[in-house]
This record gives C-alpha cells, sequence and structure tokens, in this order.
C-alpha cells in the first residue's frame, strides 16, 4: 500500500502541476452532455418563410395565419415578385416560399380549387423533409375547414374535400438525397479539424524540440515565421478538398452548380480564421498533448451548433446566438450554396464578410501573443 500511494500522490502532483488540462478534462463531459441534450433535436421548428401574397385579401392572410401557427413556418420575409422570392430562396435567407396568386380569394368564392406554391429548399434533406410534409398537411387541413364551412353556410351536407391545392416543389435535391448535404459539409468540417489541430502544433513542437530559441536568434521577421509556418498547412489543406471534391463529384454523384473558382476561393478565406484559431492555440499551450485537448472544446460546439449535424432551426434560441460566433457555421452556407445550388458571390456577401471578422479578430489577436511569447 505503501508504494501504491507513493504512485498515486505522484499523479496527484502532476495534475495539480497542469491544472488547465485538469479543467478541460473536467469540463468536457459536461459541456458534451449539455450540447448533446439541447442540439440534438431533429425536430425543426420556426423555417425562415418568404411570402408573396399577390392577393392580400382576408382569406389569403386567415391561409397565411394557419400556416404561422404551427409553429414550423416563420413568416419574417416579403417579396412582391418570383425573381426577389428565388434571391431569398438562394441566398439561404428563406428556406421555404409561399406564394398566394390574385386570384385566390375570387377561385374560393366561386367554389373552384384554389390553388398556392409553396417552394422548398431542398439543400437541407431534414429541413425539407419537415417544411414538405406540413406544407402539404396544412393546405389540406386548412381547405378542408373551408369546405365546411360553405357548406355549412348553404345547409347543406356532403363529403368534405379540400378547396384548396397547395403545389409543392422542392428544389435543388428533389429527391432528398442526403449526400447532397452531407458531401459540402464534410469538406467544410474536415478542413476545420486539420487546418486548426494542425496549426496547433506549429509552436508547440518547437518548442517541445526546444528548436524555438534557434527560431528566436534568426534574422526572420515574426510574420515571415508565421507565413512560412501556416503556408504547408494552406497547400495541404487545398489538396484535401480537390480530393473530397473529386471523390464526392464521381462517387456519391453529388454535382457542382456553382462557380469552381469561386468555392476554391472561399474555401482559402475559411483556411483563415481556423489557422489563426490554430496559432492561438499553439501560443497558449506548452505541449502537443494540450494543444489538443484545448481544441477540443472548440471542435464540439462548432459541429454540433453550426448546423452540420442538427439544423440550426431545431437549436434553442440561446445557442442559436452562440451559432453566430463559430466562423464553421458561415462556411457551411457558403459550400452548400455553392455547390448545391450554384449560389453567385453577390449573394453570400454576408457570410464572407463574417469569415473577414473573424480572420482579422482570430489572426490578429494569435500574432500579437506570438510576439509576446518570443520577448
Amino acid at each position: 500500500m505503501r508504494r501504491l500511494r507513493a504512485i498515486m500522490t505522484k499523479e496527484f502532483t502532476h495534475m495539480k502541476r497542469d491544472p488547465r488540462t485538469l479543467v478541460t478534462v473536467l469540463i468536457m463531459p459536461i459541456m458534451m452532455l449539455m450540447l448533446l441534450g439541447y442540439a440534438s433535436n431533429t425536430d425543426v421548428r420556426n423555417v425562415p418563410t418568404v411570402v408573396f401574397n399577390q392577393d392580400n385579401s382576408r382569406a389569403s392572410r386567415s391561409l397565411l395565419d394557419a400556416y404561422r401557427s404551427t409553429g414550423y413556418f416563420s413568416l419574417i420575409y416579403e417579396a412582391f415578385s418570383n425573381s426577389e422570392v428565388n434571391q431569398y430562396i438562394e441566398s439561404g435567407k428563406a428556406r421555404v416560399a409561399i406564394t398566394i396568386p390574385p386570384t385566390y380569394a375570387q377561385d374560393l368564392a366561386s367554389g373552384r380549387q384554389a390553388q398556392v406554391a409553396v417552394l422548398i429548399d431542398g439543400s437541407d434533406p431534414s429541413i425539407a423533409g419537415t417544411a414538405l410534409s406540413a406544407a402539404t398537411l396544412v393546405g389540406q387541413a386548412h381547405g378542408a375547414a373551408i369546405q365546411l364551412k360553405q357548406l355549412a353556410a348553404r345547409g347543406q351536407v356532403g363529403n368534405v374535400s379540400s378547396v384548396l391545392d397547395v403545389r409543392t416543389r422542392v428544389l435543388y435535391n428533389p429527391d432528398l438525397l442526403s449526400a447532397y448535404d452531407m458531401v459540402p459539409g464534410l469538406i467544410a468540417m474536415i478542413l476545420m479539424q486539420t487546418t486548426t489541430t494542425l496549426t496547433s502544433f506549429a509552436i508547440v513542437k518547437e518548442r517541445e524540440v526546444g528548436t524555438i530559441e534557434q527560431l528566436i536568434v534568426t534574422p526572420i521577421r515574426n510574420w515571415e515565421l508565421i507565413i512560412a509556418k501556416i503556408t504547408p498547412y494552406v497547400l495541404v489543406s487545398m489538396v484535401n478538398v480537390l480530393v473530397i471534391l473529386l471523390i464526392g463529384t464521381t462517387w456519391f454523384q453529388v454535382p457542382i452548380r456553382g462557380s469552381f473558382i469561386l468555392l476554391l476561393a472561399l474555401t482559402g478565406l475559411f483556411l483563415i480564421p481556423n489557422l489563426g484559431l490554430g496559432l492561438l492555440i499553439s501560443t497558449i499551450a506548452h505541449t502537443q498533448r494540450e494543444a489538443q485537448m484545448l481544441s477540443m472544446p472548440i471542435m464540439l460546439p462548432s459541429m454540433m451548433l453550426s448546423g452540420f449535424f442538427f439544423p440550426i432551426a431545431a437549436l434553442p434560441a440561446a445557442l442559436q446566438v452562440v451559432s453566430q460566433f463559430l466562423p464553421l457555421t458561415y462556411f457551411l452556407v457558403i459550400v452548400r450554396s455553392v455547390v448545391i445550388k450554384g449560389t453567385t458571390f453577390d449573394l453570400l456577401v454576408p457570410q464572407v464578410l463574417a469569415l473577414c471578422g473573424f480572420s482579422v479578430l482570430l489572426l490578429g489577436v494569435a500574432i500579437l501573443r506570438f510576439r509576446k511569447s518570443l520577448d
């Protein structure tokens, strides 16, 4: 027992001397439990929806109230033309578009079947499947209620059928294939993991093997050293992108509908905040093991809250706010929009500006800490 106590005392002493790793180990299970408990929700609610109401009658507003009351659709955008509707869908601001024709109320009043068009963004099959089912069921229920009211007003009794014809159309991914969503998402996830993890080892490895002092005394400038450190990881990451795209298009049959040059350019932009994050971790950690432990609390929220595994619309409101502070959230929109929808640059400006902000912030802080650590 004396020997066992001695060894156990030594291990507890090591834990005390490495409090950051100990805290990380204790926090990770709690973080995993909280994130999985709140984020692992496939019940999609409040899907962003754009409305093109050409009728603007009481009957059309009643239909929109029926969609709003379900909780599945959040009618937050209003369009005034079909081109504007397509722009909302293509940019990703809206996942569903409801178009009501100008003769909607007139058709109902005359006893004819009224038609309503519902366009659904199929780039995310989980959201599209829920929206497709909900749109059809709401239309059938609302139409049956109108028919029942009309029969009661006439004092007639008969079979109740829907006087409303909801014509749904799934865009970009009509068959709701999961590969269309997963393959572009994997590009973003693999890039984030490889660049952040490998770059976080860059300075730590030099410190562990004892060559950091040799770099300090060389005439190389700080910014030159940082560029020289991150450039190989950029090149390796771009090769990864090309390999993933090749496998995705040939094996999984996922078409690239947008500009390939635009995709590569914005992928390069996404690498910058991840490289900055990796360098920042590298300036904080003292060993490669510690760098790996510090990167885990960042990787886990990014995977769970960015929309890679679970739709952001299904997250609680507080976690949706947290997702806006993750670079992966914006790049997932970019890569899925370019690959699946063929979206052009002008519709991706908000996501590009967000990535530029993350790049300046993370890389700037990393450079400042790196300079400080060399003093």
